[in-house]
């Protein structure tokens, strides 16, 4: 029995030993990630936008499937809008795969939401050359949806003010429980919200904003071997990435598409193509490619508005503009096309509800759409006054004044022979047949006719 207890005193002893001398136990139980696939490289650049948010969404997506090491997340942006903003920030907190935010390459700047995204990775880094911070709520996209604009509240700007606090304290808050959450510098983002502040990369480095400081993707993979992160479930993992293969992932052709029609300038392009199309089209039945252009862009335009933060009273008044315009084509009043032109103009003052880089109405598109809007109208209202002058060439108008030759006669009524046709006619006594007469007018189908006036000496040539 003496010799049993021993062994298995000596087997506990050595097990033990081995637990407390692993890796694992060593690094506050970190759990080393032995990945199965590449680190995967996501690039945005440019505005934040809804094709952005779906572009990381997909490719985090991919990632979690390939069991990626790391994902990449290269950031150079201005900006943008802050509803894209918060879906990227909440699937990079979701992920099951560690992400590591990087502001590359040098030149790049994560200015305004790009700050915001690069607290929330789980590791922060910027290349040689970069800058961060001006986190301000005004350039990550102003006032939130379903908020009262300026002066909304009171007069002299006190409800813009009003409203900008709750933004600002909202934005601060948020800002604020990132850098908790990942230990960084909270101090230092509340100040990149309430005085839109900046930093250089060794400046954030040395103010604890980011982890560290790497050339170029290769390096930061080097960097990071070894890392300890916290992931969504509260676990902490150990990044494995010094041999990891580097493989960028390229937006498809949907997402390319997306990002230029969610451009508010291109959807009212869209639009307006649309509508001219299909007005070409109604007015020439049979030509068939202008109303199937115009058909897809209006489609293309109405999906890219509906995925941006519009305002609906806006877009209502823009829609009531277009539908006078094709009033006016069909029913030439000029009123309506003056409606229309006013009507879509402020439609397109009130479209932005929020307002972020990148994603401002230009007001030289808006004058164009305007042009051509008052260019049509313009065209139409010529053609109706053209039309009005022109002598009328069908009814009781176009009979008036036209000569008839008298074929048989009767008292006051009789026949005549006026346009190729034969017709009943009534009027003086004493007319004969072959004798040249002038319609007068014209009662159903019977023509008034008179005497045609003899021309007098002074108006002979």
């Amino acid at each position: 029995m003496s010799v049993s207890r021993a062994a298995l005193f000596a087997a506990v002893l050595v097990a033990g030993v081995i637990a407390a001398s692993s890796p694992a136990a060593a690094e506050d139980g970190a759990a080393e990630i032995v990945p199965s696939g590449p680190a995967l490289l996501v690039a945005i650049d440019g505005p934040i936008g809804p094709a952005t948010a779906r572009h990381v969404h997909d490719s985090l997506a991919e990632a979690a499937g390939r069991k990626a090491g790391v994902v990449v997340l290269r950031l150079d942006t201005p900006g943008g809008l802050a509803t894209s903003m918060r879906e990227i920030i909440a699937d990079v907190l979701a992920s099951p795969v560690p992400v590591a935010g990087f502001v590359a390459p040098s030149g790049a700047h994560a200015a305004s939401a790009g700050t915001y995204i690069l607290y929330a990775t789980h590791v922060a880094a910027m290349a040689p050359g970069t800058n961060l911070g001006a986190a301000t709520p005004v350039q990550i996209g102003g006032v939130p949806p379903g908020a009262p604009g300026p002066g909304d509240e009171g007069k002299g700007g006190k409800g813009d003010e009003a409203m900008m606090a709750k933004v600002t304290n909202d934005a601060i808050a948020f800002i604020r429980s990132l850098a908790e959450l990942r230990g960084r510098n909270a101090d230092w983002a509340e100040k990149a919200v309430r005085e839109a502040a900046s930093l250089s990369a060794n400046a954030a480095l040395a103010a604890g904003v980011i982890d560290l400081v790497a050339r170029d993707a290769a390096d930061l993979l080097e960097r990071i071997d070894g890392r300890s992160v916290t992931m969504a479930d509260g676990t902490h993992r150990r990044l494995a990435t010094r041999d990891l293969a580097l493989e960028a992932i390229e937006p498809g052709w949907l997402i390319r598409l997306l990002s230029v029609i969610t451009n508010p300038n291109v959807a009212i392009i869209l639009m307006l193509i649309g509508v001219y199309g299909l007005i070409f089209e109604f007015t020439s039945p049979g030509a068939v490619a202008p109303g199937v252009i115009g058909a897809v862009c209006l489609v293309l335009g109405f999906y890219a508005l509906d995925m941006l933060p519009i305002d609906y009273t806006g877009l209502a008044l823009m829609l009531l503009g277009i539908a006078f315009l094709v009033v006016e084509a069909f029913n030439p009043t000029v009123v309506l096309g003056l409606g229309g032109v006013i009507s879509f103009l402020l439609g397109a003052a009130m479209l932005l509800r929020i307002e972020g880089p990148g994603y401002q109405l230009s007001w030289p598109v808006i004058g164009i759409a305007i042009a051509m809007m008052a260019g049509l109208v313009f065209a139409v209202s010529n053609q109706l006054w053209r039309a009005r002058r022109r002598p009328a060439r069908a009814g009781a108008q176009a009979m008036q004044g036209l000569p008839a030759r008298i074929i048989d006669w009767k008292g006051e009524a009789g026949h005549v022979f006026a346009r190729g046709e034969r017709w009943q006619a009534r009027g003086e006594a004493g007319l004969g047949p072959g004798e040249t007469v002038e319609v007068a007018g014209i009662q159903g189908l019977t023509l008034l006719v008179r005497r045609r006036a003899k021309p007098r000496d002074g108006d002979r040539r």
